[in-house]
């Protein structure tokens, strides 16, 4: 796969760069880490003690989905079919639990992660909730998106900054609220949340354990789109679905390389990041996708992406 080249060709780069994060190790938080390999998760206890916060999405929409699953799972992968083909969706689902984080859901989110980065069907992965009204996602090489339809509160808002892009009901409370405990955000808020809206906004929002709605995250810049919410409670699923939909047609192994470029470009400086850009495009110059869309335009027809 191209784009698990990249960061071979990017080492070259990163000579005198102190500040040059590599591609294959993103920490998400103290003791919470994805290998070079976008393999498993390690989570020390101070993760799990986050287990009280408890964040939202919408029921599962019943349709397109190649399989159901048997309901005491606490984590649904579901591949959707027909015209969603290529679109994955993980479905958070321990009620009991409020989506918090077992050992058990750990586990099972890692087998997922480690099995859904090496595919190259997948095309974008959408995280939400299976619980009315609980929202609580992982890195992966793939587009992913948050759909918050309901509370993303403290570790739950948390997971939702890991993904590239968040989508909020209109109806959703979120927020980073852990220094009411007198404990601070320990799944990476300090360091996400300050990259998303600005250092002195997210001091603010910190430091007050302040709860925004959805509107007022998206003033924030904290989401991207607030669809009214429905009667059916899942107006963010819809509107990440419609956003995946969009992914659906461009080139697999260009995606995955942009993304890299994006997430390695934005902590260096321009410079350094203008050179992250070069070696990754590089890397889609000699892919058969490449030709296939220079095919495509040529005869002027819908391209066939194969991820190769």
């Amino acid at each position: 796969m191209a784009a698990a080249a990249a960061p071979g060709a990017l080492g070259a780069v990163q000579a005198g760069r102190a500040r040059w994060v590599a591609a294959g190790c993103m920490w998400l938080g103290p003791g919470l880490r994805l290998s070079g390999s976008w393999a498993g998760w390690r989570v020390c206890p101070a993760v799990w003690a986050q287990a009280w916060a408890p964040t939202a999405w919408g029921p599962a929409p019943r349709r397109g989905y190649s399989s159901e699953v048997k309901s005491e799972d606490e984590l649904r992968v579901r591949h959707l079919e027909e015209e969603n083909r290529g679109i994955v969706v993980l479905g958070i689902n321990r009620a009991y639990g409020k989506n918090s984080f077992s050992k058990n859901l750990i586990k099972t989110l890692s087998k997922a992660v480690d099995s859904l980065k090496s595919d190259k069907k997948v095309r974008t992965i959408i995280i939400r909730s299976e619980v009315p009204g609980i929202f609580c996602a992982a890195n992966l090489p793939v587009p992913t998106i948050a759909a918050i339809d309901g509370l993303a509160i403290g570790g739950g808002l948390e997971l939702a900054l890991a993904c590239d892009i968040r989508v909020a009901a209109s109806s959703a409370k979120m927020g980073l609220v852990e220094t009411k405990l007198a404990i601070i955000p320990g799944g990476g808020g300090t360091q996400r949340l300050p990259r998303a809206i600005g250092m002195s906004l997210a001091k603010e929002l910190i430091f007050s354990a302040r709860v925004l709605d959805g509107q007022e995250a998206k003033a924030v810049g904290l989401v991207s789109h607030v669809p009214e919410q429905n009667q059916e409670g899942d107006a963010a699923y819809r509107k990440a679905l419609d956003l995946a939909r969009e992914f659906l047609p461009q080139g697999p192994v260009a995606m995955r390389v942009a993304k890299l470029a994006i997430n390695q470009g934005m902590e260096v400086d321009l410079v350094t990041g203008l050179a992250i850009e070069e070696a990754c495009y590089a890397q889609t110059i000699p892919t058969k996708d490449r030709l296939e869309g220079l095919l495509a335009f040529k005869e002027k027809r819908p391209p066939r992406y194969k991820g190769e």
